[in-house]
């Protein structure tokens, strides 16, 4: 895609409120797996963020669910000695914390600590939430915004909540006629109710489908808690792996083929997707997990080698996976293309890994979208969408 294609930015953005800049909240952390790289994708983003043209308030959620104000320095919020940050070692205390009004008529901020006076911190006009995961990503913390009448970055509750969940997010596309691979998933009930006969459908679909499969959290995300069994006698374990992560979990067959991902951002006109990306095999791990991601930093491919036909068929199944899960403004579509010859969806991510090196963002700067534009154009389009039903 070409830049001179694309809708110019607006020069600046409108405030909100006459004589001010808007202001920007960045939430991240949460109580999810996925904490530390929604540090790291944080600190990416409030590196990013235009100060002229913005003011910026960083909010951090701790792994036990405190929203705490923190510093403002994007340097702490990187992986050091490969380990990922938290928020506690950036909250500005260790008991303080930060209440958002859940009265849409005010858009307060209030900093409270034990035996002090509440302390106001003004009003937001913006939410950008960079948590990935469950308690964030999953339409909970869209809920409390919309409540609040604040507006934010992304997805609305619906499109978060089944982008979260595996196997709504499946019935989704196979209802919309999109091509996904074959699937079980076990419930947490049927689990603790009969767990023989749940783990008989799994070796059944084993059989029916072949080793190696992949056991997976139903509402996961990073790669965590993901492992690939090679035969039965890696099952147990790879389900409680799972299990540790979220009790309803996915058993999913190997599709042979390529990893291509696409990002899809929606413009002035519409969804738009980007050019694709390709994640070519990871010598040094059985498949592109959490190591691979983020500490290893396997690199993927941008532009992805394809042919014309099939760049134009993924970026048409990527918008098409964005509209079908009524998704706002952004979303990275990961699919297989099969030995085959066609595409399958995978899934998609609705806040997905976010940071300059991420496939999301480097999609997107090669498509004519530079990181601090593409942070920009998120901020002013949640400014520009109201909340509550549209």
């Amino acid at each position: 895609m070409s830049s001179e294609n694309l809708p110019q930015s607006p020069e600046s953005p409108e405030s909100p409120v006459q004589g001010r800049k808007p202001r920007v909240a960045v939430v991240f952390g949460g109580r999810s797996s996925e904490h530390g790289i929604s540090v790291v994708t944080a600190g990416a983003v409030l590196n990013a963020i235009d100060r002229t043209a913005y003011d910026v308030l960083p909010i951090g959620i701790t792994t036990d669910g405190r929203w705490a104000l923190t510093a403002d320095d994007p340097a702490r919020m990187a992986i050091a000695d490969r380990k990922v940050p938290n928020v506690t070692q950036l909250a500005e205390s260790a008991e303080g914390g930060v209440v958002l009004s859940v009265d849409p008529g005010s858009r307060e901020v209030v900093y409270t600590e034990p035996g002090a006076v509440p302390k106001a911190l003004g009003e937001v006009d913006v939410v950008f939430p960079v948590l990935h995961g469950p308690y964030g990503e999953d339409g909970t913390l869209q809920g409390l915004l919309e409540l609040s009448g604040v507006p934010y970055v992304g997805a609305g509750v619906l499109a978060s909540a089944v982008g979260q969940d595996k196997e709504y997010m499946k019935r989704v596309f196979t209802s919309f006629g999109l091509p996904v691979g074959p699937y079980e998933v076990v419930r947490p009930r049927e689990w603790d109710n009969d767990r023989p006969t749940a783990r008989k459908r799994i070796v059944d679909f084993a059989a029916e489908h072949g080793f190696p499969i992949f056991v997976k959290p139903a509402r996961g995300g990073s790669s965590m808690g993901i492992t690939k069994v090679d035969d039965v006698s890696g099952l147990d374990e790879a389900i409680e792996e799972a299990r540790r992560h979220d009790p309803k979990f996915l058993v999913e067959s190997l599709l042979r083929g390529r990893e291509i991902e696409c990002g899809v951002l929606e413009f002035e006109d519409g969804p738009r997707a980007s050019v694709p990306a390709e994640i070519p095999p990871v010598t040094a791990h059985d498949f592109y997990d959490f190591e691979a991601k983020y500490i290893d930093s396997a690199a993927g491919l941008v532009p992805a080698p394809l042919t014309e036909e099939q760049t134009a068929e993924v970026q048409r199944l990527a918008v098409a996976a964005f509209e079908a899960t009524s998704c706002e403004g952004l979303v990275r579509a990961d699919f297989f293309l099969t030995d085959e010859g066609g595409f399958v969806i995978n899934e998609i991510n609705t806040m997905p890994g976010f940071t300059p090196i991420s496939m999301y963002p480097r999609m997107w700067q090669e498509s004519g979208v530079d990181y601090q534009e593409l942070v920009g154009r998120l901020i002013q389009a949640a400014l520009d969408r109201p909340t509550g039903l549209r």
